[in-house]
């Protein structure tokens, strides 16, 4: 099937979908719902490791101030 057939057809214009092109269209929305879960969890994991950062900085300069006797 052409991609011009796939843009062209419409679940509204009254006429279903070929299996053809229902395969097609289910390819396309589980690769589609696939990448933006990859993205979601790349995401997560990147605000993850800034919160660490930020935590570790946090408890380093509370080390320091005991270790300095500057509670």
């Amino acid at each position: 099937m052409s991609e011009a057939e796939m843009n062209a057809y419409r679940f509204n214009s009254g006429k279903e979908p070929t299996d053809e092109m229902l395969a097609q269209i289910m390819r396309e929305v589980a690769e589609d719902a696939k990448k933006g879960n990859e993205d979601a969890a790349n995401k997560y994991l990147e605000d993850m490791r800034q919160e660490m950062k930020a935590d570790e900085a946090k408890w380093a300069d509370r080390i320091n101030k005991i270790k300095n006797g500057k509670h």
